[in-house]
């Protein structure tokens, strides 16, 4: 069945689009309703950004790889035959995209499938409480998110994609696997190395600046002094 095609922009979406099964969404879209196809791009636009930034690591490619994979998976949508959910099919799209872009410039560096040789066991990942921020506590969450994003940045680029939809987006095991093509195990054992790699990297940043934490500064130094002998001279 063709795509539907339309030369009017679409129109904003409607709650009962909103309220669809994803599934549900892709048949309305293939049945002419074209403009549903945003309640789609609005559910996985984080979600695909995300994949996309932690391939190319580059904010604007990983948006030009969003555009790419919503367009290749609009005109391919008639393809869509439901075996695997939509989200990992779009995901796949993206991964696979991104990964296209930054080989051709020679920059992705894969692990093979020996990775999967070593010990990859891990705890599961704990669950936030859920509690609500203070402005004050809210401005310390991004500029210890940004810290970490940058130390993210750093990681492998296979156990970075892996860190990204398993702690980031959350998607589980299964999930990952299906998205990136790999076996589950390997994804085990990526993840596990990039949470030691980043462990050994926030460990190490972190340790330089505890030993800055509480300095008694020479100008602070020189101040008690003073005011000792000040009170000293006058007794």
């Amino acid at each position: 069945m063709d795509v539907p095609r339309t030369d009017s922009p679409p129109r904003r979406t409607t709650p009962i689009g909103e309220a669809l099964a994803d599934e549900d969404v892709v048949a309305r879209v293939l049945g002419g309703d074209v403009a549903l196809f945003e309640v789609l791009m609005r559910r996985y636009n984080q979600r695909l950004y995300r994949a996309a930034r932690a391939i190319t690591r580059d904010d604007a490619e990983a948006e030009d790889v969003l555009q790419e994979t919503y367009v290749r998976a609009y005109t391919a949508l008639a393809q869509f035959e439901g075996r695997a959910k939509w989200a990992t099919w779009i995901t796949r799209i993206a991964v696979n995209e991104a990964l296209a872009r930054v080989r051709r410039r020679g920059r992705f560096v894969d692990r093979d499938a020996a990775d999967i040789m070593e010990d990859g066991s891990m705890d599961e990942r704990s669950v936030t409480d859920g509690r609500q921020l203070g402005p004050g506590q809210e401005a310390e969450v991004r500029e210890l998110a940004a810290f970490v994003e940058r130390a993210v940045d750093e990681l492998p680029d296979s156990y970075r994609t892996v860190f990204v939809l398993r702690e980031v987006e959350e998607l589980s095991t299964a999930e990952t696997a299906e998205c990136l093509d790999v076996s589950e195990e390997l994804v085990k054992v990526r993840l596990h190395r990039a949470r030691t790699e980043l462990r050994r990297m926030l460990d190490e940043r972190f340790g330089a600046a505890t030993r800055e934490v509480f300095d008694f500064h020479a100008s602070r130094c020189d101040r008690i002094v003073a005011a000792v002998l000040t009170r000293i001279a006058s007794l």
